[in-house]
């Protein structure tokens, strides 16, 4: 964990919505909602169109915590959904080291997920955290 640091920024991880994976993240939770699948219901109710699950969000978050802690396992996790997600967004998730306990072999991180939208930057997921365990010799750099 030496290269592990308060302060230290997570590289951003993106991720494209499309509509064949939203299908199969509704198939795979059972969350069927029309919300998330007829763009006609979508409009109906004040939408462009589809939108993607809020844990399809969190999921390419909790992704990404994997991604910059490899073999870390992740402990717990917390998020404020914010806004939706639609088809064709590109989903940024961006954190950053908030707390190092050597002792506990734990990393606790500061987390969000934004979406550039017409130059405004608008964030589906804010001020989320996470606490991943990790043991020494894994998962040392967490800026990759």
């Amino acid at each position: 964990m030496t290269d592990l640091e308060p302060g230290t920024e997570l590289q951003p991880r993106k991720r494209v919505v499309v509509r064949e994976d939203v299908k199969a993240y509704a198939d795979a939770s059972g969350d069927q909602n029309p919300l998330h699948q007829d763009d006609a219901f979508a409009r109906s109710v004040g939408f462009p169109g589809v939108i993607a699950h809020g844990m399809f969000t969190m999921g390419h978050l909790a992704s990404s915590v994997g991604e910059w802690l490899p073999g870390a396992e992740l402990r717990r996790m917390k998020a404020q959904f914010r806004s939706a997600v639609l088809l064709g967004d590109t989903i940024v998730a961006g954190g950053r080291v908030r707390d190092v306990d050597r002792d506990a072999g734990t990393v606790s991180l500061e987390l969000w997920v934004t979406v550039d939208r017409d130059g405004t930057l608008e964030h589906p997921i804010k001020r989320a955290e996470a606490v991943a365990s990790i043991s020494d010799g894994r998962a040392t750099d967490a800026r990759t």
